[in-house]
């Protein structure tokens, strides 16, 4: 054997993934640590540049900008999304145009226009379009302190673009919209995630945190001049008291050594001895807030919870003044996020609704609520806010507890089993008068279709569940695991509306319960009881109830029989129009058909399925959402409660 024979010569492979997974390349693993290392430390002299920020164009122009930036300065507010349009699914980018589009935006109230670099009228589909296979895509709001005073906001949002072309080297692929809707006018800015090589554009991370910022900033002061020191001693002086986060919280967090601000030097300089009183009234009333303590003369310190409460506070505030504005008046009844009244939303009237984070597009509504309180309740992320008309009835919360109904359920259950018929038995004997046993048990068995498709129960066969002997906790569990799901609408229409509509109308449901005698007669909670009165009436003139003397006695099957007929006529017009033959839905038995659309009517959301010449109507559902199209059959169940199963063949339940 010869020296060469037996020398070692190791053979570099790729690097290999742990268990079954792809194995991710070198260059992708260096990317994403380097994406993950922030932007260049600025903290003094000598100190090392993370190797983030060298990478993605516009690290040398965000090193260059903010020379010029000081008091002086205008300022802007930029926030940034990056969205990855694959796991933001197919239609993000149009439903983000549309959003951005809306109604009410302008400085006349109509509905926002798309602008781009040559355009007033951008098409917002050919967008779309071109990006359709972007890996990803930038989102801003451009939001300048004084942008009430700038003449044109289209001008100014196509100067910072070109600003930014020139800063990443390449020509950008853009569409904005103004907001006049807010107290503070912005920008909406979507930006394409190529550049003008069709390549992948990559922003560094300091151009995208300070860089674009400091180049809007000097752009609104070429605009509007530099702030004159009245202007900044008057914004300072109203920061003093105000209950949020301030530049002069800024001011006074860079100004702590060690968790200590000295204030004991005086400046010789008139606006520096200004500032320093300001500051000192700042310290003074974050004292009485209990924020902050005077440990010695012009000597203090700082809560370490300081901007937390302050952030909050000044959200707090922006939630009541937008609940003022919707209710029209002042009132104490508030229910305000983080309270315990908060902690669920009864039923109530949409009285208004819009973003609470812009950003991130989740809405919010302000809800007239039936126990006399105001209510705010913010939405999931990309919840679409076009599905909660103003005026229709929603309910929703937090669960505070393990719910009566799973109570009720494990302690009627034998031996791990649960009948809805055992419990109707019981629910009759115990009735009391306006008490419906039905309506009572029915909404248990919706309760236990809800967990079944949780996989917590099990649903034998129509009469008979299998239930978990810790089913109040784990139906806990799961209500807590949905809280981003928690506001539902129970009506599109109006309780005006409901009074003498042919439907299933949440009214009706009211009527069949217990619950209308311990309403408040205030607010939406009075309004209730008489549309009640009302609705009672019209039900006695369409056959639906009877009247006894002082007493109303609603026929059987109240929601049933009035849904029937909603659906009979609905479908007569369907018929009309497409030509179809109308096959109605029968407990128990499977539907099948394509689901071609879904329709809003008094007695809630049904979905069309269409087979062959006829097409049938079920409760829809929002599981089915994202099913338009497609293939499905569903069985309906009591109550309308329905199971759905994809495919043509038996597949998944949903």
């Amino acid at each position: 054997m010869t020296q060469d024979e037996d020398r070692f010569r190791p053979k570099v492979g790729p690097p290999r993934a742990k268990g079954k997974a792809v194995p991710q390349r070198f260059v992708s693993q260096v990317l994403k640590a380097a994406s993950q290392a922030g932007p260049v430390s600025r903290s003094g002299l000598g100190s090392r540049s993370r190797p983030g920020a060298q990478l993605g164009r516009g690290h040398v122009a965000a090193r260059l900008r903010g020379r010029g930036v000081n008091a002086r300065t205008r300022r802007v507010i930029i926030k940034t999304r990056l969205v990855n349009l694959k796991h933001a699914g197919a239609r993000s980018t149009q439903k983000h145009l549309r959003y951005i589009e809306r109604d009410g935006v302008t400085k006349e109230g109509e509905r926002g226009c798309a602008y781009g670099p040559q355009t007033e009228d951008a098409d917002t589909q050919a967008f779309e379009a071109r990006g359709r296979e972007d890996r990803h895509q930038f989102r801003f709001i451009v939001s300048p302190e004084d942008a009430e005073q700038l003449e044109d906001l289209h001008a100014f949002t196509r100067d910072l673009m070109r600003r930014m072309q020139i800063d990443l080297g390449t020509r950008l692929d853009w569409v904005a919209v103004d907001h006049w809707d807010t107290d503070n006018p912005h920008t909406h800015i979507v930006l394409r995630g190529k550049d003008e090589l069709g390549q992948d554009l990559v922003i560094a991370r300091e151009y995208l945190s300070h860089g674009m910022r400091q180049q809007a900033a000097e752009l609104a002061t070429q605009y509007l001049g530099p702030r004159t020191e009245l202007e900044i001693q008057a914004g300072w002086r109203r920061e003093v008291s105000q209950e949020r986060w301030t530049s002069l919280d800024r001011t006074l967090q860079r100004e702590a050594s060690e968790g200590v601000i000295d204030l004991r030097r005086v400046p010789d300089h008139p606006p520096g001895r200004a500032q320093r009183s300001l500051l000192i009234g700042r310290l003074q009333q974050l004292q009485s807030m209990g924020l902050a303590e005077e440990v010695d003369v012009s000597r203090w310190t700082l809560s370490p919870q300081t901007e937390s409460v302050l952030r909050g506070l000044g959200e707090r505030g922006d939630i009541i003044r937008t609940m003022q504005r919707a209710l029209g008046r002042e009132t104490r009844e508030y229910a305000l996020p983080g309270t315990q009244e908060a902690s669920s939303l009864p039923a109530g009237r949409i009285l208004a609704k819009g973003l609470h984070d812009e950003l991130h597009e989740r809405g919010y509504l302000v809800v007239d609520g039936i126990d006399g309180r105001v209510h705010y309740a913010t939405l999931a992320a990309g919840e679409d806010l076009a599905q909660f008309p103003v005026g229709g009835i929603v309910e929703g919360g937090r669960s505070t507890g393990p719910r009566p109904a799973d109570r009720t359920i494990a302690q009627l259950a034998i031996e791990g089993i649960y009948r809805p018929e055992h419990h109707l038995a019981l629910a009759r004997a115990q009735a009391r008068r306006g008490y419906d046993p039905e309506t009572f048990v029915a909404a248990h068995v919706r309760r236990l279709e809800a967990l079944r498709r949780a996989g917590i129960v099990e649903r034998l066969d129509a009469e008979h569940w299998r239930v978990p002997a810790d089913l109040p906790q784990r139906g806990q569990q799961y209500d807590e695991q949905r809280l981003k799901a928690t506001v539902e609408l129970h009506s599109p229409l109006p309780i005006e509306q409901q009074t003498r509509v042919l439907g299933a109308t949440w009214l009706d449901r009211q009527l069949l319960t217990a619950e209308l005698d311990r309403v408040p007669s205030v607010g939406f909670g009075a309004q209730v009881r008489s549309a009640a009165q009302e609705r009672l009436s019209f039900l006695v003139e369409q056959g639906f109830a009877e009247r006894r003397g002082q007493q109303f006695v609603l026929g059987e099957d109240l929601l049933g029989r009035l849904r029937a007929r909603e659906l009979e006529a609905v479908a007569r017009r369907i018929e009309a129009d497409s030509g179809l033959t109308y096959q109605p839905a029968k407990l128990e038995r499977p539907v099948t058909g394509t689901y071609r659309r879904a329709l809003m009517l008094a007695s809630g959301r049904f979905a069309m399925l269409e087979e062959g010449a006829g097409f049938t109507l079920v409760p829809w559902r929002p599981v089915i959402e994202k099913r338009l199209g497609q293939h499905m059959s569903a069985v309906l169940h009591r109550d309308e409660q329905v199971t759905w199963h994809l495919g043509r063949a038996r597949g998944r339940s949903i």
